[in-house]
C-alpha cells in the first residue's frame, strides 16, 4: 500500500511572484523620474561649463588679437586655438544636442545654446 506523502515541490507561488513584481514596479516608478531629472540637470551643467569655456576663449581671442566691441567671431575657427578640444579635435558640443552660437563681441549674452528655453535653461548665469 502506498503511503500518502505530503511532498511539496520547491518554488514560489503566484502570489509571491506578483508581490515581488509589484514592489519592483513601485521602485521603478519612484526612481525613473528622478533619474531623468538628474540627467537633464547634469546635461545643463555641462552645457553651462562649455559656454563658460567658450566665453573665456572668446575674451582671450579678442584681447590677443586686439578686437573691439562689435567684432563678429568666426565660430568655431577663431576660438579653436584658445579652448581645450575634445577627443575628436573639436570644441565640445552641448551634451543635450543643442547648437552653440556666437554673437558680436560685447553683446550679452555673447554665446548661447539653442536649448536656452528648456527647464533647466542652458544659459550662462
Amino acid at each position: 500500500m502506498k503511503a500518502n506523502q505530503n511532498i511539496r515541490k520547491a518554488g514560489f507561488t503566484l502570489v509571491e511572484i506578483m508581490i515581488v513584481v509589484a514592489i519592483i514596479g513601485l521602485l521603478a516608478a519612484i526612481a525613473i523620474p528622478n533619474f531623468v531629472k538628474a540627467r537633464a540637470q547634469s546635461q545643463c551643467n555641462a552645457c553651462i561649463n562649455n559656454l563658460r569655456q567658450i566665453d573665456a576663449a572668446a575674451n582671450q581671442f579678442a584681447l590677443e588679437k586686439g578686437k573691439s566691441t562689435g567684432y563678429s567671431f568666426s565660430y568655431p575657427t577663431d576660438l579653436t586655438p584658445y579652448i581645450k578640444l575634445n577627443s575628436s579635435s573639436s570644441i565640445p558640443p552641448c551634451p543635450a544636442g543643442g547648437a552653440y552660437t556666437m554673437a558680436a563681441l560685447g553683446t550679452l549674452p555673447q554665446e548661447s545654446c539653442s536649448l536656452s528655453t528648456l527647464t533647466p535653461a542652458h544659459v550662462l548665469p
